[in-house]
Formats: structure tokens, sequence, C-alpha cells
């Protein structure tokens, strides 16, 4: 499975995820409707710029390591075991920076939000 590196960021964002590399589990599984990232984050990395989804729940699930997740509510360290949710249309900015001097591994999976037809 490909590792992804690099960021469709503007240039002057880049330098903020140069140490985060994805695996497009969901990808690879042929799945449509959520998709599943394994990611890793080198040292001083981001997961992404603070962000939000509309139409999109985004769930975190930290496998190695600890990191530490940015929210409107604050900073809260995560370590191995520990999730995070994030419903779709909420508006609380969020994302995860590697303050610590090792890697950390995690899954981090969006769902798509269908209407359902009758």
């Amino acid at each position: 499975m490909p590792e992804i590196t690099g960021s469709k960021y503007p240039q002057q964002f880049q330098s903020a995820v140069a140490g985060r590399v994805k695996k497009r589990l969901g990808d690879a599984a042929g799945l449509q409707n959520f998709g599943v990232n394994l990611v890793r984050l080198a040292p001083g990395s981001c997961s992404a710029l603070r962000h939000w989804h509309t139409r999109q729940d985004e769930l975190i699930y930290v496998l190695e390591g600890e990191v530490t997740l940015i929210t409107n509510l604050g900073e809260q360290v995560l370590k191995p075991g520990m999730a995070a949710g994030f419903p779709a249309g909420d508006s609380d900015g969020h994302h995860l920076v590697n303050r610590s001097n090792a890697d950390v591994v995690g899954c981090i999976s969006l769902w798509q939000i269908h209407q359902i037809e009758s």
C-alpha cells in the first residue's frame, strides 16, 4: 500500500504537515462511503491545519505514541487506546500536533453523510 506524503495546501502551509505520512486503508479496501487513513506523524508535525467538516463525521483513534488534540475547547493529550470524534456540522476546529520526541500512529476515519431515499 503506497505511503502518501505532501499536501494540497498552499506552499506557505505545507511545512506544518511535512512529517505526515498516510496510508489510505479505505481506498485499498474499495470502500466508497467512508474513508480510513493510517497516519504517522513525525515529531513536530500536524495531522492537518485546524478544520471541521460540514458533511462528514470524523473519528480519531491513537495506536502508538502521544499526540496533542487541539480544539475550540483547548488542548488534550491523547495516548494509545484513546479516541476523539467530531460530528458533521459541528464547527469545532480541530487538528493533531505531535509535540513528543517519537512518531505517533493513529487511524483517522471519515464517514460521509448520505440522504436516505425511501
